[in-house]
């Protein structure tokens, strides 16, 4: 497809999603109502996109901000964003809470281990269980942009398997491991009549 977002057509054109120019008299009534429906839709999101993008960064200052004014009251001076926090209201009607994740990823030592991994499945291709075959295989697989999932690759850890390669895997999949990140989420509880938090959703894909 076509990247229009430099494009512009003339008065009494459209540009199709091909990038060619049509005249509106080629264009039916249904297509241009269609287009300015999602057009004027898709404006809207992105506006309210930025107004939540500038409210998390707000938000999450200010429970920052919270933090370290507790902390004053014992002298404590901490350091970054670091750690989770639950703050409730004090009738305890709303919680906010504070996660942050660190973002993980593997460096060229994986590929040592996958080939300790693959010596291994070699050898038992005999006698192995077909479900290891399948976890182990599964755990390497990319999704569609050639990302690895990290936590099937590190629950291949829990496995108890005892041949020295695997071990020598195991020790090359944890050395390899790398923090390359955070990621701050910050998600929004009001209590029910039954006393039971319900997420407060700020996702329109979520809303019913």
């Amino acid at each position: 497809m076509t990247d229009q977002t430099t494009q512009t057509a003339p008065e009494g054109f459209r540009i199709n999603a091909a990038g060619n120019m049509i005249h509106l008299s080629n264009v039916r009534p249904i297509d241009l109502a269609r287009d300015e429906i999602v057009i004027e839709v898709i404006e809207k999101a992105k506006s309210l996109s930025g107004l939540v993008a500038k409210f998390k960064s707000a938000t999450l200052d200010d429970i920052q901000a919270f933090v370290e004014l507790s902390a004053d009251r014992y002298d404590v001076k901490r350091g970054g964003r670091k750690g989770n926090v639950t703050l409730t209201s004090f009738d305890g009607r709303y919680q906010i809470q504070r996660s942050i994740a660190d973002r993980l990823e593997f460096d060229e030592g994986l590929q040592a281990a996958k080939a300790l991994i693959d010596e291994c499945l070699i050898e038992w291709s005999e006698g192995a269980r077909p479900e290891i075959r399948t976890i182990i295989q599964d755990a390497f697989a990319t999704d569609k942009k050639g990302n690895l999932a990290t936590h099937k690759i590190l629950s291949l850890r829990r496995l108890k398997i005892e041949d020295p390669r695997w071990k020598r895997a195991m020790d090359a999949i944890g050395d390899s491991l790398q923090i390359t990140g955070s990621k701050s989420y910050i998600t929004f509880y009001q209590r029910d009549k039954d006393g039971k938090y319900i997420r407060l959703s700020l996702d329109p894909t979520e809303l019913k």
